[in-house]
């Protein structure tokens, strides 16, 4: 069974919103990532097995490289 988790995040715009979707989504262990601009939420559902932190991690990483105000709250 997969594991689903919210995120509050930060982004300046709608598009890097969209872009730290498209990132989250391109991450290994993450089976799909939706990001909501409005409400400033990432619902990640994980795949199978992982370390739902140790992805985010790396997604968290990976989101920092669009913009420097790109941030997720873990």
């Amino acid at each position: 069974m997969s594991m689903k988790k919210n995120f509050k995040f930060n982004a300046d715009c709608a598009n890097c919103a969209n872009e730290m979707e498209a990132v989250a989504n391109s991450t290994e262990g993450v089976k799909k990532a939706v990001v909501n601009f409005m409400t400033l939420k990432m619902t990640v559902e994980f795949e199978d097995g992982q370390n739902y932190k140790a992805v985010m991690e790396n997604v968290r990483e990976r989101c920092r490289k669009i913009d420097d105000e790109c941030e997720i709250f873990l």
